[in-house]
């Protein structure tokens, strides 16, 4: 499984287009997660604090693009997608908010 955390208002325009584009995605690729720990370090890390947001829960086996596992300074490998993420890739979309001290953890029914 890899995991996109996402604005809802952005997922929700992705539906409809049928897929899900970032301005860096060619180039750069998206930056992903794929251990539940990577999960909650990049949310605290880059979203303390937000609202609004949807956890991406996606198949690997249903991408039509590359994905390339590329190593971090620490040495963990993190998922990137490089091309549109198309829609039927994406088997679960949760909520994900943070708790009152802006802190996330773990939703519920994350694979």
């Amino acid at each position: 499984m890899i995991f996109r955390i996402a604005p809802r208002e952005e997922w929700e325009r992705s539906r409809q287009d049928g897929a899900y584009r970032a301005d860096t995605l060619e180039t750069e690729g998206f930056i992903h997660c794929s251990t539940h720990e990577q999960l909650v370090w990049v949310a605290n890390m880059f979203f303390r604090g937000q609202r609004g947001l949807v956890l991406l829960c996606i198949d690997p086996s249903r991408l039509r693009v590359e994905v390339r596992y590329e190593d971090t300074e620490g040495g963990e490998q993190f998922p990137h997608i490089y091309g549109p993420l198309h829609v039927e890739a994406v088997v679960r979309v949760l909520e994900f908010e943070p708790g009152e001290d802006g802190e996330f953890e773990l939703p519920e029914g994350v694979p």
